[in-house]
Parts: structure tokens; sequence; C-alpha cells
């Protein structure tokens, strides 16, 4: 415990001490090497504000360097006032250029590479299906509190599921912007606790008239089929894309089948825009199920038969649409009207077969949402500032029908409801040309219904029906952040803020154990933290470092002993995350991260324990190449992620996740109006898994479950546009 607040106040000290002192010696040379920001070529031309509260009219990427090569997205970049990002915050930006030229093949495994980021994945990790994505270390709650949002608006539903990454075909996206801690949540409400991701599509207002086709074979008859085409007539801009997948899977029972398609359509005026984005997937999935290892029996399925499957018939089905419209309106020169609403679906089937506990799950969610807001550009007080402002209302209807078999009448159908509306204010300032400040707050009102009809009758029925609940809460997120240019090339930045999360319907259904009515009543979870950081930038080279400090109460997660969903005593997390890269040579960059999370247990029976699936260590150094131009280019990452428990291990006395270290590396090009690539994942075939669930029985120990990885894997794709 002492020795973790030393390793914090060391951090401080370690930073004050480069501002000071040493920066004085890079003042000087900074004078006439210092390099402008960097403006995203056309960044006016697509009125971002529809798809992004975070939009920078700074820099919103790390170039800065002239390069063949992209710039990396290892390098956060500056939000700065003048366009609206978050102060204090550590944010990144994965370009266009680097989504394509990745070697990870999924969207989830392109953003596990970047710092604070760690992944679990429950379903041979096929095209990322499944996959969630962890902000700063939540484990198996990752999903519930790391923010999922497409063009701004939130994708985290009222269940347990979360957003599936892999829907989204990575042609589709043109941006993800990942804005690390809590400050975001006065933006975009409660989940946002360990962070924000925000996946931009591509818009036509930008693109050529084209059309461009790709097709891929890989590992395990992966098969995958890519179609877009983007234009403008006049004022009016579109985009679609198109995308199938398909796989047999690394394990028995592991097939995927998926498509997905979306649509951006603009038409752009005098005075703003008026848009429609059009989405639809469809996924089929087996679930393979554990790999269990009890040394008590002599039982190592890991060892023995690493690609079986424990449930060779459990599968799920999933379905789901969106549709966002929106205006954007300039009132004024310095005043900006932005109106958007939309509608998503979402239907999930599933069926499960092991013996005793047969269930088929039909779930339908529907979200409708209406957010207008304001964008202000007025001076404050004669000095440069910007407000965002405005209203989010979210309805969310919720029905699940749970029997024995397809087919069979429901054991329990569950009704629900959640309506959310919010009032926010967040406004930077520029105090000093060197010196932005900003404070902003955010206060929602959550109404809250859940019903259960039981059928005692129902074939397999056991339990009780669960008592009616109607639920109000208002709860509040506020954000402080600075930002300040000690000399040129060095920036020193903090901020605080405060965040909330509210139970979801799945945590509520499973919160009283069997055979005992279901009140469906959680506590809000609550966080509140801290950080400090410095970025440098001197010629070709950049870094960023920050501290922080996450403290929260009443945190959600699923008691394995009990069977139940609880509020945990007080846990907290901090950690150091440090970004740089180097553009060694003009057609080669070097990029790296290191990342230390202290994922702990505050209060309670297990003080001072880790909280499982979180990783103290983890690192990524990348090298983008130009070969020949843009006819040959390579791109490699050396991945790290360090040991950490298992789910169930509160008590951290089972054996740890191994740490594992696998590279993964790309050769493409493009000639003329052709394309290709060739990548192999897990270069060296390393044997590993990112999640395993421990029996939490202290007789046995080393005894798991676990949901093991595919070893080396290969993707070759080739296409042409015209």
């Amino acid at each position: 415990m002492r020795s973790r607040s030393i390793a914090g106040n060391l951090y401080l000290v370690v930073i004050a001490s480069v501002s000071l002192p040493a920066l004085a010696s890079y003042a000087q040379a900074q004078q006439t090497t210092d390099l402008p920001e960097v403006v995203v070529e056309g960044k006016k031309k697509q009125v971002r504000s529809t798809t992004t509260r975070l939009e920078s009219g700074g820099t919103s990427t790390p170039s800065g360097v002239a390069s063949d090569v992209p710039a990396t997205g290892n390098v956060d970049a500056s939000l700065s006032a003048a366009g609206g990002g978050i102060t204090g915050a550590s944010t990144t930006v994965i370009t266009r250029d680097q989504i394509e030229r990745a070697p990870q093949s999924s969207l989830a495994d392109i953003i596990g590479r970047e710092a604070g980021v760690q992944t679990q994945s429950l379903y041979g990790g096929v095209n990322g299906v499944g996959t969630s994505v962890d902000l700063r270390g939540f484990g198996a709650t990752a999903p519930s509190n790391t923010l999922i949002l497409i063009n701004g608006r939130r994708l985290n539903d009222w269940d347990l599921q979360g957003f599936d990454l892999s829907t989204i075909a990575k042609d589709a996206v043109d941006r993800v912007e990942i804005t690390r801690g809590n400050s975001a949540a006065v933006l975009y409400g409660d989940g946002a606790v360990g962070g924000v991701i925000n996946i931009v599509t591509r818009s036509g207002a930008d693109l050529p008239n084209q059309v461009r086709v790709q097709g891929g074979v890989g590992s395990f008859a992966a098969r995958e089929g890519n179609a877009s085409a983007s234009g403008s007539l006049g004022n009016f801009s579109y985009f679609v894309n198109g995308n199938a997948f398909a796989s047999d899977g690394y394990r028995d029972n592991n097939e995927v089948r998926q498509g997905s398609v979306v649509g951006d359509f603009r038409w752009t005026f005098n005075r703003g825009s008026v848009y429609l984005n059009l989405a639809a997937d469809d996924q089929k999935l087996g679930f393979p199920g554990v790999r269990r290892v009890n040394p008590l029996v002599d039982i190592d399925q890991l060892r023995d038969d690493r690609r079986g499957a424990d449930t060779p018939f459990d599968y799920g089905q999933k379905q789901g649409a969106r549709a966002t419209t929106g205006l954007t309106y300039m009132l004024a020169s310095d005043l900006e009207l932005i109106i958007d609403g939309g509608i998503r679906t979402k239907a999930q089937q599933a069926g499960f077969f092991a013996p005793f506990l047969e269930s088929y799950v039909d779930t339908d969610l529907t979200t409708l949402s209406l957010t207008p807001r304001v964008s202000i550009t007025k001076p404050f007080f004669g000095l440069p500032s910007r407000v965002l402002a405005g209203i989010d209302l979210y309805d969310t209807d919720y029905e699940s029908h749970r029997s024995q078999f397809k087919g069979l009448a429901p054991i329990h159908i569950y009704n629900g409801g959640q309506e959310s509306l919010a009032a926010y204010w967040q406004q930077t300032v520029s105090v000093l040309p060197t010196t932005d400040l900003s404070a902003g707050g955010r206060i929602q009102r959550n109404k809250t219904t859940a019903r259960d009809k039981y059928d005692p009758l129902a074939p397999g029925a056991f339990g009780d029906e669960g008592l009616p609940l109607d639920q109000s809460e208002t709860n509040n997120a506020w954000h402080l952040g600075v930002e300040h240019k000690l000399v040129p090339g060095v920036t020193l930045l903090g901020r605080m803020a405060h965040s909330f999360r509210v139970a979801t319907i799945d945590e509520r259904i499973g919160a009283s154990p069997f055979g005992v009515p279901n009140d469906f009543d959680l506590r809000t979870q609550k966080s509140r933290d801290w950080e400090v950081g410095m970025r440098f930038q001197y010629g070709p080279f950049r870094l960023q470092s920050t501290y922080y400090d996450m403290r929260l109460t009443d945190e959600l997660q699923f008691n394995p002993v009990t069977f139940t969903n609880i509020n945990l005593d007080p846990t907290r997390r901090r950690g150091v995350e440090t970004i740089a890269s180097w553009q060694m040579m003009r057609n080669v960059r070097l990029y790296g991260n290191l990342t230390y999370t202290d994922a702990m247990f505050r209060d309670g029976p297990n003080a001072g324990n880790d909280v499982p699936l979180v990783s103290h260590w983890t690192g990524n150094v990348g090298v983008s190449w130009n070969i020949i131009n843009k006819a040959l280019t390579f791109d490699t990452i050396v991945r790290y992620v360090g040991e950490r428990r298992m789910d169930n291990d509160q008590a951290n006395f089972q054996p740890l996740i191994p740490a594992t270290t696998t590279v993964d590396l790309q050769f493409g090009g493009q000639i003329n109006q052709f394309n290709w690539s060739a990548g192999v994942a897990n270069l060296f075939d390393v044997d590993y898994f990112d999640y395993s669930v421990a029996s939490a029985n202290p007789a046995n120990v080393g005894v798991y479950n676990a949901y093991p990885l595919p070893g080396r894997t290969f993707m070759v794709k080739a296409g042409t546009t015209w």
C-alpha cells in the first residue's frame, strides 16, 4: 500500500523536475524548431459537429511532421479550446491511414494496441467478435465502464452484452477518438467511467467519386468481401459500405457468419447541413465454451484439447439496425445549432444446452434518442472561448423471454424501460495565449421500471417472480481541466472529474439469489478521479505521459459465489500512461507506449487485493515503413500484456493468467488503382488466453476455465478502385 503511494508521489516529482530545470535548456532550441499545429485537410467541409462533441479546430492528429507514412495513433492529440475538446484529458486519434495499414484484422484489436487499453475475448478471437475493450482497468465490467459511441451517439445498451465492435467494418471508419478518464461524462452521461471511444464513420464530403471492392482469405477458412462507393453531386454527398465475413473459427463450434452495411448521406448548404446515417448488421456465432483445467483430477484441456468445445451446440444470433438524422445550422458566425435524433434496435437470440441448465433467450432492445445542442464561440470577457451545451433525451424499451428451449412457453418475461433526461454545459476559455481552462457540468434524471412475469407451469420453471421496480434518481457529473504551454514544445495538463454509472437491466435481473424474489434494486456507481501529465515535442520526437488516480464507490460487479450482482466495497484505479513516437526518417516512423495500471480494492475483506482481469503492465512497440513509396509498405507491432488475476479471484489466491508477447505484421501496397495486403497475426505462434474464470473455493487451487485464443493466423487481401 505504502509503496503504491510513493510511486504516485515520485511520478509528480519526476514531472516537476523535467518540466522546470531540464526544459529550460530546450526552450531556446524550440524557438526555431517547434512545429506548427496541423489542421486535418477538409475538416471544415465535413461539418464534424454532427459526429462528435470532442472535435478540435486545432491539432486532431499527431502528424505535425512531414512524412510519407501515417502518423501513429499512439501519440495523443491536443483537443484545444478553439475546438471544444476536453482540456486536460489524454486523447488519442487513430486515423484512417492507420486503420488501413494496421496488421490487426479487427477494430477491437486496433484499439487494443493503444495506451491504457486492455481486451478480453470469449469466442476464439475470430475477427474480434465479442471482444470487449477495457479502458483503465475494469476487468469483467469493462463493457459497462467504457462508453462506446458512433458519430457521437451512445451505443452502450441497457443490457450487459456491450457493443460488438466487429459489426463495424474497418473500411467504414474514418477515425477513432479515444478519451481516457471520466471527464467525458459531462458530454455523454453515465458509463463513461474509464473513458470514451468514439468511432466516426466515413462521409463522402471529402472523398472522390469512386467505387472500391476488396476480397480476402485467411486462416480457418476465413473469407471476407468488402465494397464501398462514395461521391458527390453539387451539394449532395454520399458514402455506402457493405461488408461480409465468414470463418469456421479457431475452435470447434466457433463458426462466424456476419454482414454489415452503413450509409451516410449529406446535403450541405451555405449555413449548415442535413444528414442521414443508416446502418444494419446481422451475426451468427457458435459458442464453444471453456477449456477446463483441474490439477486435482489431472484435467488440462488447454494442453490436451485446446481447440475443442465444451458446449458444442450453444449458439447466438444478433440483428441490429440504427438510423440517425440531423441538422446543423449557423444561426450566427459564433453560434451553431445542432439538432439530431435517432432510433436503434437490437434483437438477440441464444440457445444453451448444458445438462439441467438448458435455456433459450430471446431479447429485443429499442432506444430512441434526441440530442439538440449549441456550439458558441463568442469571446468570454474578451477571451477566446467555446461553449458546448445541450439536452440529451434517451428512451429505452427492453423485453426478454427466457424459456427452457426455443418454442416452449417462457418461464420469465422481463420487461423494462429507462428514460433519461440530461442537461449539460461545458466551456473552455483561453485565459492566456499559453493557457486553457475548462469547466463543465451535467445533471441527469433517470427513471427506471422493471417487471417480471413468471409462469410456474412453464417447462423447466423454478424460482419466484421478481418484485416490480419503479425508481427515479438524479445524478451529476462535472469536469475541471487546465492545459498550460510552459515553453514551446512543452505542455502541462491536469484535470479533475466526477462521473456515475447506473445499473443495467441484466444486472438488476441477476441481483438476487435463486429462490429469493428479485427486487431489481442496485445503488448507482460513483467515481471521482484526477490526472496530471505533460506533452513534449522536440523536432520529430513526441512524448506524452500522464498519471491518474480514480476512486470508486458502489462499483457494480457479479458475485460468483452467491450468483448475484452486487455493489462492491470501495475500489481504486491509478496508473501511468506514456506514449511516444519518432519520425526516424521521412519514410520510417517508430512508435510505442507503456502503461502501468493499479486496480485494487481499498476497503472490505479484499482490501489491498488486485481487481481481477487487469494487468499491471502493458506495452506496444511498432514500426511503419514505406519501403517503395506506396507500392510496398511494411507495418509491425509487438504487444506485451502482463500477467493478471483470473475472473472470480477477488481473494487473489489462484494462479495468474500468464503474461504474453505477440508480434503482428503486414506487407501491403497500392499500384495505380490496385491495392493488396498480406498480414500475419501472432507470428511466433504463442499459445495464450486473455480471459479465464477461477474457482472461488479455497480448496480448489489451480482449478479454472479458460477461453484460448488462436495461434499464428494469416489474412491476404486484394482489391481495386475505380
